[in-house]
């Protein structure tokens, strides 16, 4: 295989995987859900190949798992995974959130406003996938102002596991109240307040997992012998 080829592959398993990022984070493929070759091929006029490529990548990512004579599905982490996630993410972000506010614009304050707008108008309307996007975007932008790659690319590696577990998995998660926790972030970041930033997203992390941790007991006892884990700090 000549390396034009290759790189076109690549190209191509990177398009993929992209596209079936966003059909999971949507809700097309909710956890469980299996993801087969053959059809997600056919739909994007490709080969099963960079679909193979693409569906290992999003392994890596966590997003997906697979198993021999099952193929693909959409992952379902632990509890304890997913608020081990909040701890690393609540550090990620206020790093990044301190790393920006040497470069925060008011067009960027005004862009952050705007998406917290829309979590809220989206949880008052009842549209899950909506407000999750806007709160995507939200925590993406800090990232971005940083303008450090590394923390952006462990950042990515973190943002859909989280996300698609939320937005698809536990029921009953109040979604203006998670809307409302970027409200100080925001207000922090306008008065370019590093260290209140910084006390906001750790906030907004604590009071995320503490408000799963109660719906998981109340509707989800755990299997015996495992506990429910603990809020992070």
């Amino acid at each position: 295989m000549t390396l034009e080829a290759v790189i076109s592959r690549s190209v191509l398993s990177d398009q993929v995987k992209d596209r079936l990022l966003q059909a999971i984070l949507a809700g097309r493929y909710p956890p469980g859900a299996r993801i087969v070759e053959t059809r997600v091929a056919r739909e994007l006029g490709t080969s099963q190949a960079p679909v193979r490529e693409a569906l290992r990548d999003l392994e890596a990512l966590g997003v997906v798992e697979t198993t021999a004579f099952r193929g693909a599905r959409v992952r379902q982490p632990s509890a304890a995974e997913l608020l081990e996630g909040f701890t690393v993410r609540a550090d990620l972000e206020s790093l990044a959130a301190r790393l920006a506010i040497a470069r925060l614009t008011e067009d960027d304050i005004r862009l952050l406003a705007a998406y917290l707008e829309e979590m809220r108008r989206s949880a008052d309307d009842g549209d899950v996938h909506a407000e999750a996007t806007a709160d995507a975007a939200f925590h993406g932008r800090i990232i971005e102002l940083a303008g450090n790659a590394t923390l952006q690319r462990v950042w990515k590696m973190l943002e859909p596991f989280s996300r698609t577990y939320i937005t698809m998995v536990v029921p009953g998660v109040d979604r203006r109240r998670i809307a409302e926790l970027h409200a100080p972030v925001l207000a922090a970041l306008r008065l370019r307040d590093a260290s209140a930033a910084e006390a906001a997203i750790h906030d907004h992390f604590a009071d995320t997992a503490a408000m799963l941790i109660r719906l998981w007991a109340s509707t989800a006892p755990s299997a015996p012998g495992e506990a429910l884990p603990e809020a992070v700090a």
